[in-house]
């Protein structure tokens, strides 16, 4: 499917990336989206949180989006709030999940989540279709948009999968490390590394005998991060083998239900491999929207929602 032409056109302000990608993370509070906890227990011991969110439509019982959320982010992320929101009001449920170890507590097992932990949803998408869900959608938001697009493409997926949205996506991870790496990233870059050691000393306490602190105090980049526990605490190589087999783009040309990603042209964290031009085109289930704005998850509307949750939902009601 050829590249979709893009009609967003935020106010001047938020034409400029890093405006559009910290203005919301600042200032924007989601009110009026309630969210009930159900915890998921997995079949290797440990637990997955799922926030749920419902429609007042009580027509609508068998219809809901899955929403993941991207690096150290989880269900309260202002853009799951968001996208939840206008998701109930125009009659879907949201079944919005915490990653492994992104739900405020620590998980029992070593092993934690990463940019490809796609079994992890899929044991997600078969506990709703158990609550006999018809209709579902997977929308994911950067690590969490790889997630939902490598699940997608890597198995055939249950008929109750309808469509999927993936915004400001890291399709081609080492591609976007690298982009992460540069100076004009080197404030977000920071938080994520002190994000990421915060929740690894957490771990430490938990299993000495697998991490030392002097080992954590070592990591000056997020690529030793995932050399030192990403990669090795969910069975990859090194940090280079686990961005190689995680990346989504790999998996894109067997995508089998309607995908809307949806990466801006000026997103400081993706690089020219994050645009996957050619696989959409070469896809019929693929679209691709390229908006000259927005910053990475940062498209900002006037009024309640934003640009990416209006299209979401426009997207979906499509299928």
């Amino acid at each position: 499917m050829p590249v979709e032409e893009s009609n967003y056109t935020p106010p001047y302000i938020f034409r400029n990336a890093h405006f559009s990608t910290i203005f919301p993370n600042l200032t924007r509070t989601v009110k009026g989206i309630d969210q009930y906890r159900e915890r998921l227990e997995l079949t290797d011991g440990d637990f997955i949180d799922i926030d749920w969110s419902y429609t007042s439509n009580p027509d609508n019982t068998r219809r809901v989006a899955v929403l993941i959320h991207g690096l150290e982010g989880n269900a309260q992320r202002q853009y799951i709030m968001g996208l939840a929101k206008h998701l109930t009001k125009n009659d879907w449920n949201v079944a919005a999940v915490n990653l492994r170890n992104c739900s405020g507590e620590v998980n029992r097992l070593y092993r934690s989540y990463n940019a490809g932990v796609s079994e992890d949803l899929n044991s997600v998408i078969a506990h709703i279709i158990e609550k006999d869900y018809g209709v579902i959608s997977i929308c994911g938001f950067s690590l969490g948009g790889n997630i939902a697009l490598k699940y997608l493409g890597e198995r055939k997926t249950p008929t109750q999968v309808k469509s999927a949205v993936a915004v400001s996506v890291p399709c081609d991870l080492y591609d976007s490390l690298k982009e992460i790496n540069k100076s004009k990233n080197f404030i977000y870059q920071q938080r994520f590394i002190r994000s990421l050691k915060e929740k690894l000393y957490e771990r430490q306490l938990v299993f000495p005998d697998k991490i030392s602190k002097s080992d954590i105090n070592a990591c000056k980049s997020l690529m030793d991060i995932d050399d030192l526990y990403t990669s090795k605490a969910h069975g990859y190589v090194d940090a280079i083998d686990y961005y190689s087999k995680c990346s989504s783009k790999q998996f894109f040309n067997n995508i089998q239900v309607p995908t809307l990603i949806i990466n801006a042209k000026n997103d400081t964290f993706l690089g020219s491999h994050c645009y996957p031009i050619q696989k959409a085109i070469e896809n019929t289930n693929l679209f691709l929207e390229t908006p000259d704005y927005g910053g990475h998850v940062g498209f900002y509307l006037y009024g309640e929602a934003y640009y990416n949750e209006k299209k979401t939902v426009e997207f979906l009601k499509k299928w």
